[in-house]
């Protein structure tokens, strides 16, 4: 077992192309993390908050210098349908994207998917108006 932390730490790339089956402690809400349970080898962000851990520069290369808190800031469905996390590092503000794992909490995901529909990035009030605007009828009453 040693050993193969050892080769993990010096074989570049090794993420790439082996399973991660380290448990971690998640650095934004403290959980204990483990693999079981994700539906895939590679469990990249906690299940109960969805933050991770900003490691890799590509995906599995772990070249990041950085090792900020990755919050998760949005959802979007890839082209097969399959919903993706996109994670902003709280330290360097780098963006990325982890597909959505089996156990992740639902919850958590429809908060960020439904995040844009409860605050719109101008006033409510004046949906009316700018649907009048554009040559649109109607009204929200």
């Amino acid at each position: 077992m040693k050993r193969e932390k050892v080769k993990r730490s010096f074989e570049k790339g090794y993420y790439k192309t082996h399973p991660c089956d380290d448990v971690f402690q998640c650095k934004g809400c403290g959980r204990t993390v483990v693999p079981a349970g994700a539906g895939s080898d590679h469990r990249n962000h906690c299940p109960n908050c969805l933050c991770s851990q900003h490691l890799d520069e590509e995906p599995g290369d772990r070249a990041a210098d950085c090792g900020g808190v990755m919050d998760p800031i949005a959802v979007w469905v890839r082209k097969n349908g399959e919903w993706a996390i996109i994670h902003r590092c709280r330290i360097c503000g780098k963006l990325s994207s982890n597909r959505i794992a089996a156990d992740d909490n639902p919850m958590k995901l429809m908060s960020l998917a439904m995040k844009p529909v409860a605050l719109p990035p101008f006033p409510i009030e004046k949906i009316e108006e700018m649907t009048s605007l554009m040559g649109g009828e109607g009204s929200i009453k």
